[in-house]
């Protein structure tokens, strides 16, 4: 049942038909134009030319029996003239063979419908007990035929018996379909550019590149999905920049008292109150500097042009420069170039290198290149993560209480914050197993 399931037709058709909407437009301009130029053949081979054929047969196979009648009819010097007379009007090459005759003829197969429609009618004709012998030449049929005293050689044109150059009407069908068919595409081509160019806008507005130049046009249909997603992005980038600048307000708005609190405990004598204050004052803090990193998504910074393998290597740099440096080990190599963000970059990379290194003793950065992706490893030798919990270690505001905290001294943000860059830039983060023996974080960007 699996084997046959897997040979369905309908999976078939699927596996073998194009992907692509000009590839299966043109489909639905060829099928219908092969089937017609199919069927149009055979009416035209087996029907129409067949029949004409045989009605040309007919009439030479008609000409041979009034030809056979008179050899039996007249006397030789009467035949001799009759039979060059008829020679002149018919226009057929005639000879007499005194005395020979044709030996009966044998079951043998017809290479084409003319021999075969000959055979039948002049048969009809003359008559089932008298021997004939039909054979094709390029340009002519040779009919030998029994008379009563000899053997009546007819050389007859091609030309008299079937339909001149049959292949001429392929010839004309196939080089018009040919003409019809480039029009189709030239056309067909205009039409689906439209298309191509609308996807190519929408995949490099998700992957956080700008589209200025896009304009809809094409068809009504397609113009209207051009100024529906050209609407949409409006609305997108509106609702960022607004959820930035609320954001960025609120952070100002809180950081204002909390700077004049800590100045007010700065002024007091040192406690263990004044301590503790001082502590939740740098908590709340860094609480307000994540959510305003998390708010900003996209933000409103433009992808340029970048050396991805710099880009992190400056980043681990800096790390290491904390005191990190034995820690770390890297593996970048240069010249892989992407349209990125590099501001959200750099921040998406610091947080999976800075929960990296709250977890493992050592840590390893590294860059792979593919055929559609890049992708930016790093490994940590620490507790890692139950693949279960992996996409809930990825919820915004969520730390786990079990086994590895993800977020120790944070909210529950940094995670949430690299997919969230990851995304903006097209891609993806990725938690899985790593080699080291603690938890894989991939940045997977499209090239």
């Amino acid at each position: 049942m699996a084997v046959l399931s897997r040979l369905r037709p309908g999976r078939l058709l699927k596996r073998v038909m194009p992907r692509g909407l000009f590839g299966r437009s043109l489909i639905i301009i060829i099928a219908p134009m092969f089937l017609l130029q199919a069927i149009v053949s055979y009416v035209f081979f087996e029907r129409d030319l067949d029949t004409t054929t045989r009605r040309m047969a007919r009439d030479v196979a008609a000409d041979a029996a009034f030809l056979i009648a008179l050899e039996d009819n007249y006397p030789d010097k009467e035949r001799t003239e009759i039979r060059a007379l008829a020679a002149r009007q018919l226009r057929y090459e005639l000879t007499f063979v005194r005395g020979a005759d044709i030996a009966p003829p044998r079951h043998v197969h017809h290479k084409s419908t003319i021999d075969q429609a000959l055979d039948e009618t002049i048969s009809q004709q003359i008559g089932e007990t008298r021997h004939f012998k039909v054979s094709s030449r390029p340009t002519v049929f040779h009919i030998s035929v029994e008379v009563h005293d000899g053997v009546l050689n007819m050389i007859v044109p091609r030309d008299r018996v079937t339909v001149s150059a049959p292949d001429i009407f392929i010839l004309w069908m196939v080089s018009s379909s040919l003409l019809l068919l480039a029009v189709a595409i030239l056309f067909l081509r205009n039409q689906v550019r439209p298309i191509e160019r609308l996807a190519r806008a929408a995949d490099a507005f998700g992957k956080g590149r700008a589209v200025p130049d896009f304009k809809p046009y094409g068809a009504t249909e397609v113009r209207r999905a051009a100024q529906a997603f050209l609407t949409m992005r409006e609305r997108i980038e509106r609702h960022v920049q607004q959820r930035t600048e609320m954001l960025a307000g609120v952070s100002h708005d809180l950081k204002t008292p909390l700077t004049r609190i800590r100045l007010q405990l700065a002024m007091m004598q040192p406690s263990p109150e004044t301590e503790a204050l001082t502590e939740d004052i740098a908590e709340m803090e860094r609480m307000l500097d994540e959510y305003l990193d998390f708010a900003r998504g996209e933000g409103g910074e433009k992808a340029q042009l970048a050396d991805l393998g710099d880009l992190v290597r400056a980043v681990a740099a800096a790390r290491a420069r904390s005191g990190a440096e034995e820690r770390l080990m890297l593996e970048m190599p240069s010249g892989v170039l992407l349209a990125v963000k590099t501001n959200a970059l750099r921040r998406c990379v610091t947080n999976l290198i800075d929960n990296a290194f709250k977890h493992g003793r050592r840590v390893r950065v590294s860059l792979e290149l593919g055929a559609r992706v890049a992708e930016v490893h790093v490994d940590d030798d620490g507790p890692g993560i139950a693949p279960d919990k992996r996409e809930e270690a990825l919820l915004p505001f969520h730390r786990l209480d079990e086994g590895r905290n993800l977020q120790t001294g944070g909210v529950g943000l940094g995670l949430s914050i690299a997919r969230d860059i990851a995304r903006a830039h097209g891609g993806e983060l990725l938690l899985t197993q790593s080699p080291d023996g603690g938890l894989r974080a991939t940045i997977r960007l499209p090239v």
